[in-house]
């Protein structure tokens, strides 16, 4: 495993999503399927019975995300509940979203200051939705402008902690040396045991309360811990 030494150059620093860039807000997973079930199509609609179906389908594709790093769409969801769905009638789904995907405050300022440094900026998210929502996301909370690569494992085969996830990510942010990235995660199994996985160091933002069913078979130790995000360049100067 390739570890940053002191004294070694940061090229890239690359940041999960949710519960990262974002605040950690419990969600009401029933809920959240009772917002997909009104995208979907067909005669027999049931929308009390698409819930169920829509929930238990969720924990499948995440439950493969967890133990095989596979990746999974929001339509890959829908034929996992054995429904079909009108892309188009999603936007009540995104909308149930919206109040949790707001961009941290330090976000900006950090990312410009890692830029003035000379480093990259990326983002790597496990999530099954498309580009497009959160690019929509960042663009809406004046961030978008400031990220040099990002990854969404709705759009690659892996999800973290796969060693492909992070090197996607590497990849798209033009970094060549593991032991010159940084990534930043809420996440011990995905983000941390993952980033020292593929080579990276790790720092972890330690607020969110991780689901049992959610922790993977590992937790790993990080190379730093910051209580706030701005708090990352202080780390990384440290290690410049």
């Amino acid at each position: 495993m390739c570890r940053v030494t002191s004294g070694t150059g940061i090229e890239a620093v690359i940041f999960d999503w949710g519960g990262t860039l974002t605040a950690w807000h419990d969600v009401d997973f029933h809920a959240e399927s009772l917002a997909l079930a009104q995208a979907v199509v067909g005669a027999d609609h049931d929308v009390e019975v698409s819930q169920r179906l829509l929930h238990q389908a969720g924990d499948t594709i995440w439950g493969r995300s967890r133990d095989h790093q596979q990746s999974s769409t929001v339509a890959d969801l829908f034929a996992e509940a054995g429904l079909e769905h009108d892309p188009d009638l999603l936007e009540g789904y995104y909308a149930f979203w919206e109040p949790h995907t707001l961009t941290d405050p330090d976000v900006g300022p950090l990312w410009e200051a890692l830029h003035e440094r000379g480093i990259a900026v990326g983002v790597l998210s496990n999530t099954i939705w498309p580009r497009a929502v959160h690019e929509r996301i960042f663009e809406r909370d004046g961030v978008r402008h400031l990220i040099d690569g990002d990854v969404y494992t709705s759009e690659i085969a892996h999800t973290k902690p796969s060693p492909h996830a992070f090197r996607a990510a590497m990849d798209a942010v033009g970094a060549t040396d593991p032991a010159a990235c940084v990534y930043v995660g809420d996440r011990l199994f995905d983000d941390v045991w993952g980033a020292h996985n593929a080579g990276l160091r790790a720092v972890h933002v330690p607020h969110s309360a991780i689901p049992r069913s959610q922790v993977g078979h590992t937790e790993g130790e990080p190379d730093a811990v910051v209580q706030r995000l701005g708090d990352v360049l202080d780390v990384v100067d440290g290690w410049r």
